[in-house]
């Protein structure tokens, strides 16, 4: 799986990437080879809660020439180059008219910043404070070939693997960065490797929805399009972003601290024999803070590696390749895969014959041949289930009362509703 995750983000890589623009079509484009993306436009201007979607923007050309026609910054050579949403401009500045719309970071004067002005207009570019600090006195010419339509549309991506009922878990990632490895075609790419695993498999008892939006106003839009629906009947919900790097997993609980995203992540996580980091919620970061704002409250978590902020290429041109590792994110996609899995097979079972315990041995759950601890953890498994199966505790919570395995409990399970001695309810 690694190699072709490569390929992907090789061809993903170059393409500049915003709120909108035909960045974000290309690269749905490309993911539609691997997700069956229903791909939809939202017209600019589009009102959803406190929010409009803005223009649609799209770049041609961005640089700055000096005197000797010599190009210095090119956006061409590295999309980071333009701030996000810059105007068109064209021009000739002197050294100090230039500098006050240049922007680096001083603390790290080898990279490209990454800055955006998504709603106040203005142009600028961005570079090394190294090479700002490089610049002689000159003429320099700028030119910005960028157009804000406000007849365009912003572009998302969304897909549903049928489960057998209309209970569902969401997963959420975006498709609104330029030029970042983990920060940006980390989520995507392990949300369609995700996507092209699970569509293979047995059907699931949730229905499964993938969404491909700009980070914040894509995501509002949705909820102000779906909001009430996701409250009825999501189960669980988990926004990836920052999930390509090696280090180790972090999981965001959602708002609500212990909802079943909350709980069957970290018992994934638990079980991994791997290393991770469990964070309670706080109200910034991506996506998860539109999911869990107060009048939604929606179970979702945000499912990382090392979290954003936390790693010194964030937002920076050092996110690049070298920064990930195609295996991490392989390893990415397998533990969401089991995250998933953990939440479609944790369910409300009601025992159907609650007074007293029922005969096992008449019904051929009682094991006639085995080892002895064998037979002793199976029948204790079942009486477990049957015990706690009160129609209002899952399988997870019985796991963790019992200490008995979360495998063995629903294995239990599955016996008893087979046998009628009890029924899946939620």
């Amino acid at each position: 799986m690694k190699l072709e995750i490569e390929k992907y983000f090789d061809r993903l890589w170059p393409i500049n990437r915003s709120l909108t623009g035909n960045g974000n079509r290309e690269t749905l484009s490309i993911l539609s080879e691997l997700v069956d993306l229903n791909v939809m436009e939202i017209p600019s201007g589009t009102q959803c809660f406190d929010w409009t979607v803005p223009p649609e923007w799209n770049v041609k050309e961005a640089w700055v020439k000096d005197s000797s026609g010599k190009k210095i910054i090119d956006f061409k050579e590295n999309n980071l180059h333009l701030i996000g949403y810059s105007q068109g401009f064209e021009g000739r500045l002197s050294l100090d008219e230039l500098k006050q719309h240049l922007h680096s970071s001083p603390e790290q004067p080898d990279v490209i910043p990454y800055r955006t002005s998504y709603y106040e207009s203005r142009w600028g570019f961005c570079l090394s404070h190294t090479q700002l600090k490089s610049l002689k006195e000159d003429n320099y010419e700028v030119k910005i070939d960028a157009e804000h339509n406000p007849k365009g549309s912003m572009t998302i991506g969304e897909a549903v693997i049928q489960g057998e009922t209309e209970r569902e878990i969401l997963i959420s990632t975006y498709i609104c960065h330029p030029s970042m490895a983990n920060n940006e075609l980390s989520g995507p790419l392990v949300s369609s490797f995700l996507y092209s695993k699970l569509k293979s498999g047995i059907p699931a008892y949730h229905t499964l929805r993938f969404i491909f939006v700009p980070e914040t106003i894509g995501a509002i839009w949705y909820l102000s399009e779906n909001g009430n629906r996701l409250k009825e009947k999501l189960a669980a919900g988990f926004v990836l972003t920052c999930i390509g790097d090696d280090g180790a997993f972090t999981y965001k609980r959602s708002r609500r601290g212990n909802s079943v995203a909350d709980r069957c992540a970290e018992y994934v996580l638990t079980n991994s024999n791997s290393k991770f980091t469990v964070e309670d919620f706080f109200p910034t970061g991506s996506d998860e803070r539109q999911f869990c704002s107060p009048g939604f409250n929606l179970p979702v978590g945000s499912l990382m590696r090392t979290r954003y902020g936390k790693f010194d290429e964030y937002h920076t041109s050092a996110d690049d390749k070298s920064f990930i590792s195609f295996r991490a994110i392989e390893d990415s996609v397998n533990l969401c895969a089991a995250v998933i899995d953990a939440v479609d097979k944790n369910a409300v079972y009601k025992n159907l014959m609650p007074y007293c315990e029922p005969q096992l041995g008449k019904r051929g759950l009682y094991p006639t041949l085995g080892s002895k601890t064998d037979t002793s953890q199976y029948v204790n498994a079942m009486m477990w289930v049957l015990n706690q199966s009160d129609g209002m505790k899952d399988l997870l919570e019985i796991s963790n009362r019992s200490g008995i395995r979360f495998s063995e409990i629903i294995d239990a399970a599955e016996s008893l509703k087979k046998s009628g001695l009890s029924e899946r309810i939620s």
